[in-house]
């Protein structure tokens, strides 16, 4: 991009084609300019996606989830855990970011010195999505399927609104959990969300 592009999410769509696509480095500059009122996303063929700031009830539960995975990370110590605010930058092209995410120490060494510096070029084992009341469900549901197809072993969808979490692994129909709490596995083994506590996150 000749002049780098400064974003009004009040009057923009929610996704921008730009031709010719952005590239890597010009997309984390675009990135840097509009840190402060917008989150953006590519995807695999190159549409970059715009995610305005959460209201207070999305906002609440996100910071809950981070707070319990951020807690379970504590106690074990191991690999990385990762805000909403982080974005990675993924083998099929994409640059995503999940609201909380664990990568593992198997994966981080995969990256050279400095790598975690700009976007890790590494997709996270675990990956949690939260969604919001503007978030259209099959566009998620199709991230969710991104992630795995990218190299998550394990991607909840946390829905609110329908009180329950739709669980994903490679090659798998996605599980349903309703209940209060929903446990990990795999490289997030002994993880368990509290949902009660998430729920209380979007009542008045």
């Amino acid at each position: 991009m000749a002049t780098l592009l400064r974003i009004d999410p009040d009057t923009l769509p929610r996704t921008l084609a730009l031709d010719p696509p952005v590239t890597d480095a010009e997309f984390e500059a675009l990135c840097r300019e509009n840190s402060a009122h917008i989150r953006l996303e590519r995807t695999k063929e190159g549409i970059v996606r715009m995610n305005p700031p959460t209201g207070g009830f999305t906002g609440s539960g996100n910071q809950e989830i981070a707070r319990q995975l951020g807690n379970w990370w504590v106690a074990h110590g191991r690999g990385r855990v990762f805000d909403s605010n982080t974005a990675f930058h993924l083998p099929d092209g994409s640059i995503l970011s999940p609201d909380a995410s664990y990568v593992s120490p198997e994966r981080l060494k995969t990256l050279p010195k400095g790598g975690l510096r700009g976007f890790p070029r590494v997709c996270p084992d675990f990956v949690i999505e939260l969604v919001s009341e503007s978030d259209p469900l099959k566009a998620l549901k199709e991230k969710m399927n991104d992630w795995l197809a990218n190299g998550a072993r394990l991607a909840w969808l946390v829905d609110p609104y329908q009180r329950q979490v739709l669980a994903f692994r490679p090659d798998r129909e996605p599980e349903v959990f309703a209940g209060d709490r929903v446990a990990g596995e795999g490289s997030v083994e002994g993880l368990v969300l509290d949902l009660a506590r998430v729920w209380r996150c979007f009542e008045d």
